[in-house]
């Protein structure tokens, strides 16, 4: 899944540890899901989202995702 947490989490001037430590989870967890390698839960998203002052929407950019999916599955 494509996300904007990297490009968000720089203009905060936070580090992956900083946002880890804020949404409580590792920095690990942070890089994976900046390099799309795993998708945040729903509480996980919210929570960045709330750090952010965004949407979940909008941070996990779930519009160009659902088309991507539905193209990939031949909803489209």
């Amino acid at each position: 899944m494509k996300t904007k947490v990297r490009e968000y989490r720089r203009a905060a001037g936070l580090t992956q540890q900083e946002l880890a430590d804020a949404v409580y989870v590792s920095s690990r967890t942070i890089i994976s899901i900046e390099k799309g390698q795993y998708s945040p839960s729903l509480m996980l998203a919210y929570r960045m989202a709330r750090v952010f002052g965004t949407t979940v929407e909008d941070l996990c950019q779930l519009e160009e995702n659902k088309r991507i999916d539905d193209e990939e599955n031949g909803y489209a």
